[in-house]
Formats: structure tokens, sequence, C-alpha cells
């Protein structure tokens, strides 16, 4: 099973249990290093590098970002 794959059937998940799910990857993680948390962090960043590259992923400005932050936060 590739990563696509369990990130689509992840999302199809309850909110509960994407969250129990979420809270478990994240736990996961604490048994690792910290060269090894860096080197998976290294990889997330190319991969998202690739992504925008490819024009997979649509970019958004920093101050519609902000915009929209301060409207949820009113």
């Amino acid at each position: 099973m590739n990563i696509e794959t369990i990130r689509h059937e992840a999302l199809a998940l309850a909110p509960q249990e994407r969250a129990q799910l979420a809270e478990q990857l994240l736990s996961s993680l604490d048994t690792l290093t910290e060269t090894e948390i860096e080197q998976l962090w290294l990889q997330e960043a190319a991969g998202r590098a690739d992504e925008i590259d490819k024009g997979i992923v649509q970019l958004i400005p920093a101050d519609v970002v902000y915009q929209e932050a301060l409207a949820l936060l009113k």
C-alpha cells in the first residue's frame, strides 16, 4: 500500500478516528533520533517542493492566509 492510498483511506475516516490515528502516528515519532526526525522533515520539504514545482498544489499568498485566519478568529 502506498502513501497516497493510505492518505485517501485515512481521510475517509470519521473526524474522531482521524484524530486518534494522527495521535498514534505522532507518538510513534517520539522514538526516533534527532537525526531521523531531521531526515524525515527534509524528505517532507523536498516532497512539498516537488509538488509545487509540478503544479500539483496551489500556493496561497501569505496575506490571503493571514486575512482568512483573522476572519476565522472573529
